[in-house]
């Protein structure tokens, strides 16, 4: 695992009415700040990739769909450098994972129907000055392969 990413899973409580999951406390042991909270979604096969912010944490759950979440570690002198992680996160394995500072991370939305994911990023989204570098999807020195691997 990257240092410093962490994983909780999350449980779904069904009953005759319908169902709720709770994603973050702050009494969790990874909860850090609340800086927002924001939905955003992904078509099928749509790669949302990659981006790293220098301060903020973001805590991550798909709550509709599935997607292949991946990281990959570009803090220089950080034990896990260039290392990569990989989750497959949603409807059917419901998790939230927390993306620290400098660990460049982007998803694919792997199902059939739109995916949707809840980001609660411990800071404020700063319209003046975002706290965000990005990086295209596909070409880049991430050793990472977006393509579905069949077999």
């Amino acid at each position: 695992m990257i240092e410093g990413v962490k994983t909780k899973n999350l449980r779904v409580i069904p009953d005759e009415r319908g169902r709720l999951m709770e994603i973050l406390r702050e009494d969790d042991s990874l909860y850090e700040q609340f800086g927002q909270v924001y939905m955003t979604t992904t078509f099928p096969g749509v790669v949302k990739a990659w981006h790293k912010h220098e301060k903020q944490t973001d805590n991550i759950a798909c709550i509709q769909g599935t997607i292949k979440l991946a990281l990959y570690d570009g803090r220089e002198g950080s034990k896990t450098f260039k290392e990569t992680n990989q989750f497959y996160i949603g409807i059917h394995n419901p998790m939230l994972i927390q993306v620290p500072a400098g660990v460049y991370h982007g998803w694919m939305c792997v199902s059939q129907e739109e995916a949707i994911m809840l980001n609660i990023p411990t800071e404020v989204y700063d319209y003046d000055n975002p706290d965000e570098q990005r990086l295209d999807p596909h070409k880049n020195d991430i050793p990472y392969d977006w393509r579905r691997k069949d077999g």
